[in-house]
């Protein structure tokens, strides 16, 4: 009888384990199938690493606006493939052929896709790989640890949009550019621009308008008009912006650093070429680009209207394209009127011991860099978010500068050109031609390209 009671509960037991050792398999395999979500959040952590290693490896503000450009072009190629909202840049700018199609691959996440193929594309651009490769593989593993296959078939087809990419990016003149002769200084023609202290850099990227541009179907497409003609005259124009320069510098430190146009100054420096000399060392401090600041900006509108992944991708897509054209544009002038810098000339005929509130940059003056990029990343984000759009600019912060409150795109743009002759370096006609020639260049985008006019 005892074996008859027992037999059966042994029975039932071995079933009831068999029960919940299939049920720990079965939620096993669920949390495997689970579905991997994208958020703009993680591609915003992404691309702030990218400029962090970029500040790192200090690149010049035209490369970086290439490092920008290219991996968002990836991310929204893939987007623009499954979001009604949004068309293929194929065919809208230079030489983009169609990306392989997603409609062909099983069990891709689009979002998944398009963020791996931005940061494959972000990573071959800077010089510290392994600084991005931990981030990187700590999302990998993630991502792999919840649906391995969801994964695998999403970075086979990311990474083969971010080839074709690669190829295209290939072929924009850039490599050539590296091997191309440096700069030549004309000392013998007192208008022409010459180094300047304390490092006395030679000119960088003097051949960056042989780049291909992506809107401009050259980079004398908005040729600026030339600056006043050379002249040290008291009573010509020329001379009259170069003692404007002198004059507003001396009125604004009058009473130390503590006024407002000091602190524009500073906030829009953006200098990643800044050299510090101490006793027999000079070593040079970090900072973001021109075109970082500008992506900084997409970041807090972002943001700030909880974009989802995809209008997040379209916002720095459009805003990079803006930035990357807008360099190009202002170098072809750079290096064409190849102006001297105010620096330079009040040293040698008003005053030897005046120094800029900012530190010149090592390129010619006209146009002012800061100026073009600031009016064509204005205009872009200006098309997507609204005319009125404030926000609180918290981009300086990390090198000690408050924050800055603007009410519009085009308010901060105006900020930033205006900043550049409060920080000594940029003639008055260097500053308004150049925030006229980004916000042309902007407009250029907004009607050119095809994408999406606002976000609701």
């Amino acid at each position: 009888m005892k074996n008859l009671i027992t037999k059966p509960k042994a029975f039932l037991n071995k079933f009831f384990g068999f029960l919940f050792i299939a049920f720990l398999i079965s939620c096993t395999k669920e949390k495997k199938e689970e579905p991997i979500v994208i958020s703009s959040e993680v591609l915003h952590n992404s691309i702030d690493k990218i400029v962090e290693i970029m500040i790192h490896d200090i690149f010049s503000p035209p490369v970086a606006s290439r490092i920008f450009a290219y991996p968002n072009i990836a991310a929204y190629e893939i987007i623009a493939q499954v979001n009604p909202d949004y068309q293929s840049l194929s065919g809208q700018i230079t030489d983009l052929k169609p990306v392989p199609k997603l409609d062909t691959v099983q069990g891709v996440n689009p979002q998944l896709a398009a963020l791996i193929a931005h940061m494959n594309i972000s990573r071959q651009l800077i010089f510290s790989e392994d600084k991005f490769d931990v981030l990187q593989d700590s999302l990998f593993n993630v991502w792999k640890t919840k649906n391995e296959t969801e994964f695998e078939a999403s970075k086979a087809y990311g990474l083969k949009v971010a080839e074709h990419i690669k190829g295209w990016m290939s072929k924009d003149n850039y490599s050539q550019t590296r091997t191309m002769p440096k700069f030549t200084v004309n000392t013998d023609e007192a208008s022409r621009w010459q180094p300047t202290p304390p490092a006395y850099m030679d000119g960088i990227e003097p051949h960056w308008s042989k780049i291909r541009p992506f809107v401009l179907d050259s980079a004398s497409q908005f040729k600026p008009i030339p600056p006043p003609p050379f002249s040290m005259e008291k009573d010509s124009d020329f001379y009259k912006e170069l003692i404007e320069v002198y004059d507003i510098s001396n009125k604004i430190t009058e009473n130390g650093d503590e006024s407002e146009e000091v602190a524009i100054a500073k906030f829009w420096d953006c200098n990643p070429y800044v050299s510090v000399t101490r006793g027999h060392l000079m070593f040079a401090t970090k900072k973001i680009t021109p075109g970082a600041h500008w992506i900084g900006i997409t970041k807090i509108a972002c943001k700030q209207t909880n974009l989802n992944f995809d209008d997040t991708v379209f916002a720095y897509t459009k805003t990079s394209l803006a930035i990357a054209d807008a360099f190009i544009s202002c170098w072809d002038e750079k290096y064409r009127s190849n102006l001297i810098r105010p620096e330079t000339l009040i040293n040698q005929h008003i005053d030897e011991n005046w120094k800029p509130i900012l530190q010149t940059p090592p390129f010619p003056e006209y146009t002012s860099g800061h100026s073009v990029v600031s009016g064509a990343a204005a205009t872009a984000l200006t098309s997507i978010f609204g005319e009125d759009f404030s926000f609180s600019d918290d981009t300086e912060t990390p090198y000690g500068l408050p924050i800055r409150k603007y009410t519009s795109f085009n308010k901060a743009a105006d900020e930033a050109a205006i900043s550049r002759m409060y920080g000594g370096i940029h003639y008055r006609a260097a500053v308004e031609v150049g925030v006229g020639q980004g916000r042309k260049i902007g407009a250029l985008l907004n009607s050119k390209i095809k994408m999406a006019e606002k976000i609701k």
